[in-house]
């Protein structure tokens, strides 16, 4: 499964970006779709998580200024955000987890990631 991931960039502090990802390949059905975030030096950390029955879940530090949210036919997910802080600077990574066939094995994918650049 392939995931790819778009919509990073560098925009002033305050500002908005819509970051997308799309997954493709030998799906029969993606579970949960999160984006997680790394910054130079830290940790990978999850941002947003959210599953096919619509159950969100935020960091603290993004929570009422990121949104997730997904389209299930297409497998795609994305994280709108708004208000951005330069701490919010880092390689934005997608993951997606599901299934192969009906009963069959899982993935857990990852996409190659994309930055995002806050200024002050």
């Amino acid at each position: 499964v392939q995931l790819v991931e778009s919509g990073g960039g560098l925009v002033q502090a305050g500002g908005s970006l819509t970051l997308s990802c799309v997954a493709s390949g030998n799906i029969y059905k993606v579970n949960t779709m999160r984006w997680y975030r790394q910054a130079p030096g830290k940790q990978r950390e999850v941002v947003a998580g959210l599953t096919t029955g619509g159950s969100t879940n935020y960091a603290d530090s993004v929570k009422g200024r990121f949104t997730i949210s997904r389209d299930n036919v297409d497998n795609a997910v994305y994280l709108q955000m708004n208000s951005l802080k330069p701490e919010d600077t880092a390689v934005y990574y997608c993951n997606a987890r599901g299934y192969y066939s009906l009963g069959g094995p899982t993935f857990d994918s990852w996409g190659q990631g994309t930055q995002v650049t806050v200024s002050s």
